[in-house]
């Protein structure tokens, strides 16, 4: 057993549950998440939880309004409360509960605050200041941040890393263009570029500068991209030089296919609000390309104008009274919704958990998930020709940017609710889209196929460190386990691909890095699901090892726990306090690694019985913290983190269920109290 810290309680301290009768104690616990689950369903047949994410989003949303000169005074006041309530103590702000201050979230907080009238001589405002200047100051942070600052005169546009939108009519045979970077970067990009060229300034009063943030003042600071001394040959000095070519074009007007590259820019926005909950369905996206309409002229009463703004406000969560987490009236923005994904993962967990195929409630959650199925060729099709459009996205409506995982998650789950393996025109529609999809390694990446090109990560304007979606084990693995129920085997050169990707990834120790979750225990999980799927026994070197890993990191509560801080500090992998997330899926790997009766196992599922409330629903409370959840989803690594509401609850569903569910023999043989006790 890891030695960590945890902020559970231990197994010595809690000895009420999980000894014999066991079966009895777990399926009282599943029976009442499955009704907790049941009673979330809305009525067109989804779910859908809220993504809990950084204060950025609110500082943002302060930004865009003060920007416009739109207000609505109340609203921006409880927007502003909820990013007081998250500040640290050190005064700054952190990427996810519990983490390091960040030099971006503070300055954006700060001049929040500033902007909402607070004076810099504020005991908040100068705690803040503090820690900002000690990580380096405004000019530490990233492009997006200061582009923002540009807007309203705190920072040169001549100083930003360009992001011309010349980039558009780079022909798709060139090396670069920008059907060779991520999804979410060509859809934060692209009206980024507009508002590059077009360099809107709005003035804002006396006093709300934050001229206070650069080290040494701002007339002393050094604006402009450094190079790199130490290796003067380097990627990074090669870009710094073409940024600063392009800089100095833009001073001497050398731009002749500025008006091309800005209508090019336009329709392909346009192209992408059709069908979809805004650009890309992501609160940046939707935010720039606001920007971008108003500086392409469109009034604030333009219908393009209007509908991109519902699109942004839909997305905020106002709470006028206070919320479940928080007395103080509030108000906060998700960056997207998550529906489809929600609705497939509930389906899979309680079909596992004995909700029968013929349950109207899952017979709605099925028609609505069909009725979502990708029919338009999107921005993937770029890059994968000759397939048919399928497929399915993660939020209500983005037909541009269906995603490898999701289609994975929902054809496990429309196989759940249907005769075994059956397959019909639809479901071989979205088979065929993702072997498509398949990268050259063996892998699956979530947008994009072969979306590698690591010499990118190098463009200056690159530095929010997500230009690339490479191929990654979680989404392999799910990938896996999709295509055997849908009676795929490694016979098919193509399974084994996969296989041999994942056992490549698998680090010494025996974890694997989860890409889209927090973070080797995700990785982990989904890796031993996937190799199990095809057929690998628990003797196998990958998958014993894979399960002696997950063993040597449980806490000493029981639970298993990872913070998002694992993604900076790789030697702190599997540690962290107790959630019941990753508790889960940390039971769900040592099942998939053939673990059916060990003291860990049981230990584990103690934990999760512990700790479910009587309503059968569980929290992943940071201890302390105002009422945050700790996070286990990964948006960016390092950059950008999710705490999804729902996976604290339907992960121990499917976990429950899949042990209850394993043959009889094994369900009886859970150590007895006596036997778990350290």
């Amino acid at each position: 057993m890891t030695l960590s810290s945890s902020s559970g309680r231990t197994p010595t301290q809690h000895r009420s549950s999980l000894s014999n009768p066991n079966v009895a104690i777990l399926t009282d616990s599943l029976d009442r998440a499955k009704r907790w689950l049941l009673s979330q369903q809305h009525t067109e047949g989804y779910w859908c939880g809220e993504l809990e994410a950084d204060i950025m989003l609110e500082a943002d949303y302060i930004f865009l309004h003060k920007l416009l000169g739109t207000r609505n005074p109340e609203r921006l006041q409880r927007a502003l409360n909820e990013i007081l309530r998250h500040q640290n103590e050190d005064g700054g702000w952190s990427l996810y509960p519990g983490g390091p201050s960040n030099v971006n979230y503070g300055v954006k907080a700060y001049l929040a605050l500033k902007l909402m009238g607070w004076s810099k001589d504020h005991p908040v405002l100068v705690k803040a200041r503090k820690n900002v200047l000690a990580l380096g100051g405004v000019t530490e942070c990233n492009t997006f941040t200061k582009i923002y600052l540009c807007g309203l005169g705190q920072y040169d546009f001549d100083a930003v890393p360009a992001i011309p939108p010349e980039i558009l009519l780079f022909p798709r045979w060139c090396y670069f263009n920008i059907y060779e970077i991520s999804a979410w970067s060509r859809g934060i990009l692209v009206p980024l570029s507009i508002i590059y060229a077009k360099k809107p300034f709005r003035k804002i009063p006396p006093g709300q500068d934050i001229d206070e943030l650069f080290v040494g003042g701002r007339k002393d600071a050094n604006l402009r991209l450094r190079w790199d001394k130490k290796s003067p040959l380097s990627w990074r000095n090669f870009f710094i030089a073409l940024d600063r070519l392009a800089h100095l074009a833009e001073r001497v007007h050398i731009r002749p296919l500025r008006r091309l590259a800005l209508r090019r820019a336009e329709l392909w926005m346009l192209e992408r609000f059709e069908k979809s909950d805004g650009l890309g369905a992501i609160y940046p996206a939707i935010l720039n390309s606001i920007i971008a309409l108003r500086c392409l002229g469109y009034p604030m009463d333009h219908p393009q104008v209007v509908r991109a703004v519902e699109e942004l406000e839909r997305l905020g969560t106002d709470y006028p009274d206070g919320s479940p987490d928080c007395p103080t009236p509030t108000f906060r923005m998700q960056p997207c919704f998550s529906p489809v994904w929600d609705t497939a993962q509930a389906v899979c967990a309680l079909r596992a958990a004995g909700v029968p195929k013929t349950d109207p409630q899952l017979r709605t959650a099925t028609e609505w998930l069909l009725s979502k199925e990708v029919r338009t060729k999107g921005d993937w099709s770029n890059n994968v020709r000759n397939v048919a459009a399928s497929g399915w996205y993660f939020e209500f409506n983005n037909e541009f940017y269906p995603d490898v995982d999701d289609t994975g998650q929902v054809l496990m789950a429309l196989d759940s609710v249907r005769s075994g393996g059956q397959q019909n025109a639809l479901t071989l529609r979205a088979l065929d889209w993702i072997w498509a999809m398949q990268c050259k390694n063996g892998g699956w990446a979530a947008f994009d196929k072969d979306n590698t090109k690591s010499i990118f990560q190098y463009i200056p304007f690159a530095d929010h460190n997500a230009m690339l979606d490479p191929p990654s084990v979680d989404i392999t693995g799910r990938t896996l386990e999709m295509l055997v129920q849908y009676g795929y085997s490694r016979t098919d050169r193509r399974v084994e691909k996969a296989v041999q990707f994942i056992l490549r990834e698998q680090e010494p120790d025996g974890c694997w890095y989860g890409r889209w979750g927090v973070n080797y225990l995700y990785g982990t999980f989904l890796a031993l699901r996937g190799l199990r799927a095809v057929g690998l026994s628990a003797q196998e070197p990958c998958m014993a090892r894979a399960s002696q890993w997950i063993r040597s990191v449980q806490n000493l509560d029981g639970g298993w726990g990872e913070t998002c801080g694992t993604y900076d500090h790789k030697h702190e992998r599997g540690t962290g306090p107790s959630t019941a997330s990753q508790t889960a899926w940390a039971l769900l790997g040592l099942l998939a690694g053939g673990d059916r009766g060990s003291r860990h196992l049981a230990l584990g599922f103690r934990w999760l019985v512990e700790r479910q409330h009587p309503d059968g629903s569980w929290d992943e409370l940071a201890r302390g913290r105002n009422g945050e959840n700790y996070y286990t989803g990964t948006g960016f690594p390092c950059v950008f983190y999710l705490g999804y509401q729902f996976y604290k609850q339907y992960f121990p569903l499917l976990a429950l269920a899949e042990y209850l569910n394993a043959d009889e023999t094994s369900s009886n043989s859970v150590p007895t109290e006596e036997e778990t006790t350290f």
